[in-house]
């Protein structure tokens, strides 16, 4: 990549040394900077909005300084976090909510489906916000209107408004999952992309994971509604740290740009006004449902996340019939149960970012030696899911033959390690694979289809997995998961040898390598 300098003279133009190299690397200790060799030739940088000036673009969120970039990236974490405790938070206020609005145990399961089923449309609602009018305006309006709906599902008289605004919670709240790894592409080069994407996507897994732990002790010792205000008391304070954020997406900066200096906008070459609409339903449902059909690495891919999903809410309705019914714990100890899944995902975490420095980024190197542009075949992105891909059935047949009395309680709390590490290794590499594949455009809306059978399934399954329970028993029902999952085990190893070949045969543009 090089950097253009103009004199003052218009038709003069010279060009310099990057400043880094494209693996992030530092500068050698002899190569001039920028700035001095702008300085010591007489030459002026030529301000464009049509791209960055350069590799040291100030404006260039990658370039920001540290502090500045960690400062953007923790809000949309911490949002992230909060809007999935506020799936599971409410789970532990139940039987609670069932005596007090006299409904059925499966009614009351809709306030967990249907805020579930209010996630999966989140790409709907952020595309359309973040390509007009940027990320950061999706921050600001989308979760106002979910704590306005949480507050209403807290002062709810009736199930029906109490659905009605859980439904509304999730919908309005869910723009920020979909937006939040858009938002580390903008902040961290992709040098970094595995470890922040990993890093991100704690952040949700560890919600669901927290969420039962502080509606356990406040559905105990409060009741039902306050299920909800512990959402409201973290999503405000970090809603007010998140205010001097500033714009990320380089679309809408260049824009701003041009507006500041007078000077031309970026060339706009996609569809405007009705037809841009169009265009952004399409990608974010049209083009999802017609990839889930025809394209087979986004179809089974989906199938399975969406499955090992499906399983982690269906443990919200487990657990209580294992350590309430079997162990008898009181509500807010069994919530503490669940932080076996959260240490298992912290260990995934640290098995991506090894695995990713100790095969895809040597990959890369080697490419770039072979002159092939770091270019890498995605399938390089599959090892952490290989490896998940056996946590997942040796978690759930622990679990399934141990949660009885004549085992210690630590037993299936522990069976739930290898359920949360296999669960983020499939799902972070899901998505870093689907992304190589398609690339931007494509890999969101194969994303979109990925979250809308996650979402979907996990909406689901709640609603029979205590009849299931109850009719087969903890240590069958859990087993039937558990063979359920070993037919899902092969997909990534599937696609990591046949990969290339399908990837070939797509009707979209996929990655040539």
């Amino acid at each position: 990549m090089e950097t253009s300098l103009t004199e003052s003279t218009p038709d003069s133009e010279i060009s310099l040394p990057p400043t880094s190299g494209d693996d992030g690397g530092e500068r050698g200790p002899n190569l001039p900077t920028t700035d001095s060799m702008e300085k010591e030739l007489g030459l002026k940088r030529t301000v464009t909005a049509q791209n960055w000036t350069g590799p040291d673009d100030p404006e260039n969120p990658m370039n920001w300084p540290l502090w500045e970039r960690i400062y953007h990236t923790i809000p949309s974490a911490a949002f992230a976090w909060i809007v999935t405790v506020g799936s599971s938070v409410y789970t532990p206020g139940i039987p609670d909510i069932m005596e007090s609005l006299n409904v059925s145990t499966t009614v009351a399961l809709l306030g967990l489906s249907l805020y579930v089923l209010g996630l999966a449309f989140g790409p709907m609602l952020a595309a359309p916000i973040s390509e007009t009018m940027g990320r950061r305006m999706v921050y600001f309006t989308s979760i106002p209107l979910a704590s306005l709906f949480i507050l209403g599902a807290g002062f709810s008289q009736t199930f029906a408004s109490f659905a009605v605004c859980r439904f509304f919670a999730g919908f309005f709240a869910s723009p920020v999952l979909a937006v939040g790894v858009g938002t580390l592409s903008d902040l961290w080069p992709p040098v970094h992309r595995a470890v922040s994407t990993a890093a991100f996507l704690l952040a949700p897994f560890l919600g669901t994971t927290t969420g039962p732990v502080v509606g356990g002790f406040a559905a105990q010792y409060k009741g039902w509604r306050w299920t909800q205000w512990p959402i409201l008391f973290i999503l405000v304070p970090f809603y007010l740290c998140s205010l001097g954020t500033k714009e990320t997406y380089k679309k809408i900066i260049l824009q701003n740009r041009a507006k500041k200096l007078g000077i031309p906008p970026p060339a706009n070459s996609g569809p405007k006004g009705l037809d841009a609409v169009k265009f952004l339903l399409s990608v974010t449902l049209l083009r999802p449902v017609k990839m889930l059909f025809v394209e087979p690495i986004v179809g089974f891919f989906s199938l399975y996340t969406g499955f090992n999903f499906s399983v982690l809410f269906a443990f919200f309705e487990a657990f209580p019939l294992v350590f309430e019914g079997t162990y008898h714990f009181e509500p807010g100890f069994y919530g503490l149960t669940y932080f076996g899944n959260g240490f298992g995902c912290l260990f995934a975490v640290a098995t991506i970012v090894i695995i990713d420095r100790l095969t895809f980024r040597k990959e890369q190197v080697r490419s770039l030696k072979e002159g092939r542009g770091g270019v890498v075949a995605p399938e390089h992105r599959l090892y952490p899911a290989m490896l998940g891909s056996f946590g997942l059935p040796i978690a759930l047949f622990w679990f399934a033959w141990t949660a009885k009395k004549e085992v210690h309680w630590i037993s299936p709390v522990l069976a739930e390690v290898p359920f949360g590490w296999g669960n983020l290794c499939i799902f972070a590499s899901a998505a870093l694979y689907l992304m190589d594949v398609y690339g931007p455009l494509n890999g969101a809306s194969a994303m979109a289809a990925n979250g809308l059978v996650r979402y979907g399934l996990g909406a689901a399954f709640p609603l029979f997995t205590i009849p299931m329970y109850e009719k087969l028993g903890i240590a069958w029902a859990t087993s039937l998961l558990g063979f359920l999952s070993l037919t899902m085990l092969p997909i990534p190893w599937i696609l990591f040898k046949y990969g290339p070949q399908i990837r070939a045969k797509s009707s979209f543009d996929t990655t040539k390598a």
